[in-house]
């Protein structure tokens, strides 16, 4: 497989208006109560940082960067990616009567910050960080693979209708979460700065949007239902733990609120 460069070029003013939106955002979240989102959201930006810095940088040498530090520039990713893509899908996964409010807020950052950060940061240097793909790709194809085969296999050996895993919301919720980053990325010129040709600008945005966020899919949503079968989205422990198929029945079952338009 031709090898996948996954590069971003932004400016420091870029990575402040980040942080002041992730701010903005889990203070949003605390306020509707969300505090298991917010606790998700966290805990998977710290994975982010393990994963993009242990594995991609430490063990695998994908990672480069010009302009900044790779600890800190890299921490900052991760929280700011790792809490913002998570959060969201749980709150797609709870299925919460705001998303669309979650989901316009969320996207139209990503849009808008590339261009409001290439307006007011005119004279700052760049900072342009890159990782090469094929060192890992493969594993997580495998992981991608294993998770939706195990979905597969339980579909198959689950009789009751109510009770089966609804596998194309899960996968549209893992691609489109992905696309909707990419997409803010090579919209703004984050992510298609510095490449030639349409293909490898594209490239990223397709590859990344069908595997990195969508692997991980089967594996939040298993966790989703054991955490959510015993305890609400406020940490209250449920009057009556649910058994895995009949948490998955119920989840099936709720639906969100209809906003209007």
């Amino acid at each position: 497989m031709q090898e996948l460069i996954a590069r971003r070029q932004f400016t420091p003013m870029y990575i402040w208006l980040d942080i002041a939106f992730l701010l903005f955002f889990i203070t949003m979240l605390l306020f509707q109560k969300k505090y298991m989102t917010v606790l998700v959201g966290l805990l998977m930006g710290m994975v982010y940082m393990a994963v993009d810095y242990g594995l991609f940088h430490l063990i695998c040498h994908a990672r480069s960067i010009t302009g900044g530090s790779l600890f800190w520039v890299l921490l900052w990713m991760s929280m700011s990616y790792g809490f913002t893509n998570f959060a969201w899908i749980w709150l797609w996964l709870s299925k919460d009567r705001h998303l669309f409010e979650w989901s316009f807020l969320i996207l139209s950052w990503w849009f808008c910050c590339p261009m409001i950060a290439g307006t007011f940061s005119a004279g700052q240097v760049p900072i342009i960080i890159q990782r090469t793909t094929g060192a890992y790709h493969g594993y997580m194809a495998v992981m991608l693979f294993v998770g939706y085969a195990g979905l597969i296999v339980y579909n198959l050996a689950q009789k009751d209708d109510s009770k089966r895993i609804r596998i194309p919301w899960l996968l549209t919720i893992g691609v489109l979460v992905q696309f909707g980053w990419e997409a803010g990325l090579l919209l703004g010129g984050i992510r298609s700065a510095g490449f030639a040709t349409l293909a490898q600008k594209l490239s990223p945005l397709i590859i990344n949007s069908l595997l990195e966020t969508n692997l991980g899919m089967p594996y939040i949503y298993l966790i989703f239902i054991a955490v959510t079968s015993r305890f609400t989205e406020q940490f209250q422990r449920r009057p009556a733990s649910l058994r895995y198929a009949d948490r998955i029945r119920e989840n099936n079952a709720e639906s969100t609120k209809k906003t209007p338009c």
